[in-house]
């Protein structure tokens, strides 16, 4: 009964890594270019388009359910050797992804979105903008590693519990049916 809940918890934290990874690949190529294209107009656009929800509304509690499943998965995949290491890492991707969003990225937000043209000039604005875009160029690789990681680390967790040994030495797999 442990290895199936265990294995729903691995499930479901690849699950929330992939819906964080799917929406920062979103973020990046269709809401981004729409907003960096023209500064400072296409700010202002996109700050109305963005009025009710934001990026800033859906990712913190999103990133903090990856760390959270996260956390839950690695604790009871812990004694699945081959598991452990693949999970802890995407893990420490996902933590590296949000000190990075923290310590970089917002306080560009809150220049680009919240002061704006009113404190700063177009040349500084397009400049944190820039600065803006690589740093958000490391969030994307860290969920694109994070997510690689949590897939290896998933797979490995199902062949280890639910494939046959027997099965794996001779390249056929077969559902042992005895621990489903």
């Amino acid at each position: 009964m442990l290895i199936k809940f265990t294995f729903g918890t691995v499930l479901v934290h690849l699950w929330v890594q992939w819906l964080l990874l799917g929406s920062i690949l979103v973020d990046t190529f269709l809401l981004y270019p729409n907003i960096f294209h023209n500064i400072p107009k296409s700010l202002e656009l996109g700050m109305e388009f963005m009025a009710v929800a934001s990026p800033h509304t859906y990712f913190p509690p999103l990133g903090a359910a990856s760390i959270l499943t996260g956390i839950l998965a690695l604790m009871l995949a812990w004694k699945t050797e081959p598991v452990r290491y693949w999970i802890l890492f995407s893990i420490l991707m996902i933590v590296l992804e949000g000190a990075t969003s923290i310590v970089f990225a917002w306080s560009r937000n809150e220049i680009l979105f919240i002061e704006g043209v009113d404190v700063h000039s177009v040349e500084f604005l397009k400049r944190t903008a820039q600065e803006f875009l690589i740093v958000h160029g490391f969030r994307v690789a860290y969920n694109i590693i994070g997510s690689i990681l949590m897939f290896v680390g998933f797979i490995k967790y199902y062949k280890h519990n639910f494939i046959s040994k027997e099965a794996v030495k001779g390249n056929v797999l077969y559902w042992t049916g005895n621990r489903l």
